[in-house]
């Protein structure tokens, strides 16, 4: 992991949190992890990734460097700790967010928030509302007795994320629309085996990334056709071309403001 950028430490309203950054020349683009999931997780996009603009990576409350969480994180926490973060660092929006997994409800309750500090998303096998309300009863056997056995040898922080991902949902509901912002959405096209995750499972989860997909008018669903949830580890070249896609098309569209009427 030797392309990593630096690593800093700061302290947002009592949490101690760890971040990295990369200075580039285009938009600032922020990493946001999946669930349990530390910023080192980003390290094959590195550095080909800087060529894209400014990058920032950080860990959540208790993941990675960052102190055990002081408070509830639920979605309206998370964002708001993360503004507060990418303040501190010096970082003015707008942004272009990519998000991992549960991440991208996190980067979905930000852009319905605070619009105007989007120019534009890539989510990466993302986790939406309707998987966390319709999936878990759709469990395999084999699911339940992996999660019941990891719930016992490391028991979940009770201010997690993932403890209050029913109210961060209920936060996404009461929210405004998704903006028409570019979006791209990329999907692994390695399908769990059965015993994995059943196949009715399989196929929702399908359904709800395509209408994850079809948000914003600008949105579009990619395939990365040799991955499975993970394509920045396992095609990162597909990841990074999506990204590079998506900063070159606001470049052209910030350009396009700046001209002379």
């Amino acid at each position: 992991m030797k392309h990593l950028p630096p690593r800093h430490e700061a302290v947002i309203k009592g949490q101690k949190l760890a971040y990295r950054l990369a200075p580039g020349d285009g938009p600032t683009l922020v990493l946001i992890n999946g669930a349990g999931g530390p910023m080192e997780g980003w390290f094959r996009l590195f550095p080909d990734i800087t060529q894209a603009g400014t990058v920032f990576a950080y860990d959540r409350p208790g993941v990675g460097g960052s102190s055990p969480p002081v408070s509830a994180q639920t979605g309206v926490q998370v964002v708001e700790t993360l503004r507060d973060l990418l303040k501190t660092a010096g970082l003015a929006p707008p942004y272009l967010l990519v998000a991992h997994s549960f991440g991208g409800l996190h980067a979905n309750l930000f852009t319905r928030q605070h619009p105007e500090e989007v120019a534009g998303l890539v989510l990466i096998e993302p986790t939406t509302p309707e998987d966390v309300t319709a999936l878990k009863p759709l469990q395999s056997g084999a699911q339940r007795w992996v999660n019941g056995l990891l719930n016992r040898l490391s028991p979940s922080n009770p201010d997690g994320e993932v403890a209050h991902e029913l109210e961060t949902v209920r936060q996404l509901a009461a929210a405004a629309p998704f903006p028409d912002v570019p979006l791209a959405v990329i999907v692994g096209g390695k399908a769990p085996k059965d015993w994995q995750a059943r196949p009715e499972a399989q196929t929702l989860r399908r359904q709800h990334l395509e209408a994850l997909s079809r948000l914003s008018p600008q949105g579009s669903l990619i395939l990365a056709a040799r991955s499975g949830h993970f394509p920045q580890i396992s095609e990162p070249a597909a990841v990074l071309e999506a990204i590079a896609a998506l900063a070159a098309r606001l470049a052209t569209n910030r350009s396009r403001e700046q001209r002379p009427a």
